[in-house]
């Protein structure tokens, strides 16, 4: 495929431990406290990943889980004829500790280029809703 444009990656920073948010992307009660609307995750490599929203859900499976150091699943769509259909592309989040906070960096790849976008806008959405939480404050549930 030569060079990977198929990627979205961000980085952010977070006033709260690499344990508090490894917690929020693995622990089931504590997903949907900023993403979804129920979670079914069986955190270690092999283990389901699976997240309902109002409309759609995501279907994927664990790739790799270091304790309160990295999470990396694959992920999709489970729509019928969904562009990315499940399992279809693979999320990686590595966790690094800052001071008394965490380095959040996450990369989204194999996704189609007509994909970028849209999945680009929802980790937009979603990032700042994982910072609040994470920083003992609360967002709205999704509608």
């Amino acid at each position: 495929m030569g060079i990977d444009v198929d990627l979205i990656e961000r980085v952010i920073d977070i006033a709260a431990s690499p344990e508090t948010v490894f917690t929020l992307l693995t622990d089931p009660q504590e997903y949907v406290r900023w993403k979804g609307r129920a979670a079914e995750l069986d955190p270690r490599a092999g283990g389901r990943f699976h997240v309902s929203f109002k409309d759609a859900a995501v279907r994927g499976e664990y790739v790799e889980v270091i304790p309160n150091r990295r999470v990396v699943f694959t992920w999709g769509w489970e729509t019928p004829g969904a562009a990315v259909g499940p399992g279809g592309s693979t999320v990686e989040i590595d966790l690094e500790p800052r001071g008394r906070g965490t380095r959040l960096r996450l990369v989204h790849r194999g996704l189609p280029a007509a994909e970028v976008a849209s999945h680009s806008q929802g980790w937009d959405h979603f990032l700042p809703r994982l910072v609040a939480v994470a920083e003992g404050g609360s967002v709205p549930a999704e509608a």
